[in-house]
């Protein structure tokens, strides 16, 4: 009864969040959905980015906008202020090169809706 009970509250909070899996990127990176936005997510040894597209799949204009990431690897937990981009990109600095299994929230506001979208790095 219990892990029943477990399972569908999962299914529930995953179905809630609005995000998705989706692969791999245009830009070499891993993509999830979030809220219908496909949210693309590259790093490299100091650097992340992150490419926000409009439900339709073009380039979601980000001019005026903010985000963050919250960003959990090596036992340690960072707050990442983002810089926007054009066309459509949010960059944001780091201390040291991401590791295997790190955890990567990005958060901005569009059109007065939160987003929202998780990543973890690949092994």
């Amino acid at each position: 009864m219990i892990s029943r009970v477990l399972m569908i509250a999962t299914v529930s909070l995953t179905l809630s969040t609005g995000v998705g899996a989706e692969g791999k990127g245009p830009n070499g990176g891993i993509v999830v959905k979030a809220e219908d936005h496909p949210i693309e997510f590259v790093f490299n040894d100091r650097e992340i980015v992150f490419y926000i597209d409009d439900h339709d799949g073009k380039p979601m204009p980000i001019k005026g906008l903010t985000a963050r990431a919250v960003v959990q690897a090596g036992g340690k937990t960072r707050t990442i202020a983002l810089s926007p981009a054009e066309p459509n990109r949010f960059v944001g600095q780091i201390e040291a090169p991401l590791g295997a299994n790190a955890r990567v929230v990005f958060s901005t506001v569009i059109h007065r809706h939160p987003l929202q979208a998780r990543f973890v790095t690949p092994r």
